[in-house]
């Protein structure tokens, strides 16, 4: 599948939301846009902010929340992206055969030493063929749907006063017309830059092509840079992209999707707020980044790690991008929700949950620092004391039960791969040390890794059944333990990791689809595949031997992607549906790593 267009003949009114979206952003903000090049979902000043654009959650009361060009008897419209770029556009045909075209961005670039990233979304309208007749609707609301802002207008802006901030809409096309949502015939390129609300004293038309030109320039120089696979690089064009858009520039910290509560299955209540940072989503997405070359998210990624780290080396499931340690939990009574199925939840209560695999994933992420000789001007020294008091709490708590990576809120269990990342991070820190030269330390983390990987091998086992189970002491399957190998715990031809794999085949999978687990958790019986575990089969498939089945899973996989080439969390097995909190990085970093387990080697190509 190319993964570069889709076509629609929807009307022009707002339709049953879906999360067929393209994703526009900078590190400061991202937008969802539906095919009709509507805004759906927008949070300003930033990802954890207040929803101007939340129709994709369902307004109760305002028929409000979005942000489109609306063209006079349109009868389809057409979406892509502009190759190697975050550059959104859509195009809109009308029954003469008029076509606008739509492009969307917000604006990313290196100015004055720095990266130029505000909180703004630039549309540059035009007319490729004929003059469109098209109404410009702007309907923001603030404070989670509940309200409508107070809007004031000049010559040429309109300015809306939201919750804590206000945004200024400034555009060359007639303020009147934009302001009462009249319709007017479109006969020349415009341009409508919404962002903080300050003066534009410069030419809309000049600052539009030349904020273009420095974005266009920057996402294809960023795309240069990556090491790609020989196979599916646009698959892994767009994944990589979308990962850099979740990640806040103001702090480094990598939220796991843009949204909150999509429902991972519907009417099913699993509706979480995933607009924060967790730890371990984060680390896969700069494990994932690092073998593709792009190391500066690692090393944005740490800064935040070491500014949300408690002196003893504690650390949470998940923090606010700002470094936040309360994220408690609440809901926005004014939306309805995704297709009005809410709640719709503010926060995350796994914030004060123990996930004790935390420790691994942070120490995972860092590895590299040691090793890579391009990355400069790092203490290596006193980086690796601080990852020590992570590594103490990894030994310390590896056999205590904990809520687990799938965040279970009415149980806790030794969980199998919060074990493993335990083991993971007394491991690294061996190599580490021993790259350092610190010879006492290599030793004592080495001793660390063999006593914890003894008793885990010994307690994860189910020897009647001949599997590793998902806790220790259960029998439940989970396929978070396909990872035993990714994170080098067991070689993958092990004959008990082999059996582990086919046995989650025959009992997690449903046709080409895996489940997390299939026993009935705090919501009951899970209804839908979660995509990250189906990748790590895929992977653990190959890395057995399985390489053609595993190809033709993923080939079937990435069917599965929304015509842009992007996934949320989880599948309906039962009619393909997207369900969950979009664009979801797990998911994202599964593409990326499986295309670069299968593709063929360039040598074979060049």
């Amino acid at each position: 599948m190319t993964a570069s267009a889709t076509d629609s003949s929807q009307s022009i009114s707002p339709a049953t939301p879906s999360l067929d979206l393209g994703v526009i952003g900078n590190g400061t903000l991202g937008a969802l846009i539906d095919v009709q090049g509507r805004v759906v979902w927008a949070c300003v000043p930033a990802f954890d902010g207040d929803p101007v654009f939340c129709a994709l959650l369902s307004p109760r009361t305002h028929d409000a929340g979005w942000y489109d060009v609306v063209l006079d008897q349109q009868v389809r419209s057409e979406q892509h992206y502009e190759p190697n770029s975050a550059i959104l556009v859509t195009r809109l045909h009308d029954v003469s055969g008029a076509v606008l075209e739509i492009t969307d961005f917000a604006p990313r670039f290196r100015q004055f030493g720095r990266v130029y990233h505000p909180m703004m979304m630039v549309r540059r309208l035009r007319p490729l063929v004929g003059s469109p007749r098209i109404r410009v609707r702007l309907r923001p609301l603030c404070k989670y749907g509940s309200e409508v802002p107070e809007r004031t207008w000049g010559s040429n802006h309109l300015r809306f006063v939201l919750d804590g901030v206000s945004l200024r809409l400034t555009t060359d096309l007639p303020v009147p017309f934009v302001r009462d949502e009249l319709p007017m015939l479109l006969d020349r390129e415009a341009h409508l830059i919404l962002g903080p609300d300050e003066t534009v004293n410069v030419d809309l038309a000049h600052l539009t092509r030349e904020h273009l030109d420095l974005t266009r320039s920057y996402w294809r120089d960023w795309v240069r840079n990556l090491s790609l696979p020989v196979d599916w690089q646009d698959a892994v064009i767009r994944a990589a992209v979308t990962l850099k858009l979740c990640q806040y520039e103001g702090s480094g910290a990598i939220i796991a999707a843009m949204t909150t509560s999509i429902p991972e299955a519907a009417h099913s209540a699993r509706n979480w707020d995933y607009r924060y940072c967790w730890l371990r989503d984060a680390a896969f997405v700069v494990r994932t980044l690092n073998r593709l070359g792009a190391t500066r998210t690692m090393t944005e990624y740490l800064r935040f790690i070491a500014n949300v780290t408690a002196a003893d080396g504690e650390l949470q499931p998940l923090y606010g991008i700002h470094h936040e340690k309360s994220l408690h939990e609440y809901e926005a009574p004014e939306l309805a929700g995704y297709r009005g199925m809410g709640p719709v939840r503010i926060g995350n209560a796994a914030w004060f949950q123990r996930q004790h695999d935390v420790y691994g994933s942070v120490v995972l992420a860092a590895t590299q620092l040691f090793f890579d000789q391009r990355l400069e001007g790092i203490d290596l020294v006193a980086t690796f004391g601080r990852l020590e008091l992570l590594g103490e709490k990894a030994a310390r708590l590896y056999d205590q039960p904990d809520a687990g990576i799938w965040e279970y809120r009415g149980r806790a269990s030794v969980h199998t791969y919060s074990a493993v990342m335990c083991w993971a991070a007394c491991d690294r820190l061996a190599r580490i040390a021993g790259h350092l030269g610190i010879g006492d330390r290599a030793q004592h983390w080495k001793a660390e890794a063999a006593r914890l990987h003894a008793d885990i091998v010994a307690r994860a086992w189910d020897a009647e059944r001949g599997v590793f189970t998902g806790a220790f002491g259960e029998s439940m399957l989970d396929a978070s333990v396909l990872l035993m190998h990714e994170v080098g715990f067991l070689p993958a031809r092990d004959p008990r990791f082999v059996a582990t794999v086919e046995a989650i085949g025959n009992e997690l999978r449903d046709g080409d689809v895996v489940f997390r687990y299939r026993a009935a958790d705090d919501f009951g019986t899970p209804e839908t595949a979660f995509n990250l575990c189906t990748f790590w089969y895929i992977d653990a498939l190959a890395a057995i031997g399985q390489h053609e089945q595993a190809r033709t899973l993923f080939d079937a996989m990435l069917t599965r992607a929304n015509p842009l080439g992007l996934f949320s969390e989880d599948i309906d097995p039962r009619n393909g549906e997207a369900w969950g909190n979009f664009p979801q990085t797990y998911s994202l970093v599964g593409v990326i790593q499986c295309a670069m387990r299968l593709s063929r080697r360039w040598e074979e190509v060049v």
